[in-house]
């Protein structure tokens, strides 16, 4: 036991006491006994922590394992899968050992998402880091003194976003999203390739579903002849039933394939349906812009700009509050069980209320 010059120049430290057998190579004699006191005090204390797996392991290997045993596992597989790739395309973060992870690390990763995406963006994404980095800690035996995250100063959250999907602009998205006929010559003008997206979208809009709840949907809990969907799980934990309008039925009935009795309704991925969506969305923009230079009119400069699959929700939420004026059969339909939380969603326009008071 001690500290040994090697022949190479590297200094070596052997602990062998109370069962314990390690060894560990440092670049200095300094460095070397300053680990060597520290593992002497955790054992004398009997707080020792065997940290070899986290000396191995990096953050990248950490969320792979993550993203491949535990994420399958969650009702919100498929976004928290985006996430984690999200987190590990980063250049340096990935790379770092968990042994020498701190929050310094994770706040330069941090910085370098704002750069590109909102503080709601990367909060959401840290939720998910951090979630990965607790269980390798309880489950893996990924020792470390503390999760970094919990040093990392959260960016400000934004003013609640109020966005909603004007009726042209859902006209010109849909026509984005409807799938063209093959030309003579084979190839196909540019539009959407999944068939399921268009659908997926109309229903959205229609019932305030969220992206979750509409992928997770099965044939098996569809009633058209009553009219219902039901949704086994949901975000908040809770099963929920949703009444489907006559157009809603009207979107599942037109459906592409046969109607089994069960087996997802949308046969697509969270990830197909992101991907899907930013391309209508491009795609709808661009046709906006040159309907405006043939009619000679200018374009407006917010018009499909800053879109996002949830303003779905929201602009569902506000049409059914027009449907029902009672505030609890409206959280029923969307879901809510704070009403404070439906305000997020439920937009009405002051002009229409102004007509309301008489």
């Amino acid at each position: 036991m001690g500290v040994y010059k090697r022949e190479n120049g590297s200094w070596q430290v052997k602990v062998r006491k109370a069962g314990i057998n390690l060894s560990k190579i440092f670049a200095s004699k300094a460095e070397a006994d300053d680990y060597e006191r520290q593992i002497l005090y955790e054992i004398s204390r009997k707080a020792y922590r065997d940290r070899r797996e986290a000396e191995r392991m990096t953050l990248g290997a950490l969320l792979r394992r993550y993203k491949e045993e535990v994420t399958p596992t969650k009702r919100s597989a498929g976004i928290e899968s985006v996430k984690l790739d999200v987190i590990l395309r980063d250049k340096h973060l990935p790379l770092v050992r968990m042994s020498e992870l701190t929050g310094k690390d994770i706040a330069e990763w941090r910085d370098r998402r704002l750069e590109h995406v909102t503080g709601a963006t990367v909060n959401r994404e840290i939720d998910v880091l951090s979630t990965a980095i607790n269980h390798a800690r309880r489950e893996w035996g990924v020792n470390i003194p503390e999760n970094p995250v919990h040093m990392v100063k959260r960016p400000k959250k934004a003013n609640q976003r109020a966005r909603r999907v004007a009726n042209e602009e859902e006209r010109y998205l849909i026509a984005a999203l409807t799938p063209t006929q093959r030309r003579e010559d084979g190839t196909f003008e540019k539009s959407a390739r999944n068939p399921w997206l268009r659908p997926l979208v109309l229903l959205a809009i229609e019932t305030a579903m969220r992206r979750g709840e509409l992928l997770a949907l099965d044939w098996e809990h569809v009633d058209l002849k009553n009219r219902t969907a039901h949704l086994p799980t949901t975000k908040n934990g809770d099963a929920r039933t949703v009444p489907l309008s006559t157009r809603a039925v009207q979107i599942l009935r037109a459906l592409p394939g046969d109607h089994h009795t069960n087996g997802p309704v949308f046969p697509t991925t969270a990830n197909a349906l992101r991907k899907g969506f930013t391309r209508a969305l491009a795609r709808a923009r661009e046709a906006y812009l040159q309907d405006c230079a043939q009619a000679g009119t200018a374009p407006r400069t917010k018009f499909l700009v800053d879109v996002h699959f949830h303003d779905t929700r929201h602009e569902a939420a506000t049409r059914l509050s027009k449907k029902l004026s009672n505030v609890l059969e409206l959280s029923a339909v969307t879901g809510h069980k704070d009403l404070r939380m439906l305000q997020r969603y439920y937009h009405p326009d002051a002009a229409e209320l102004a007509k309301k008071l008489g």
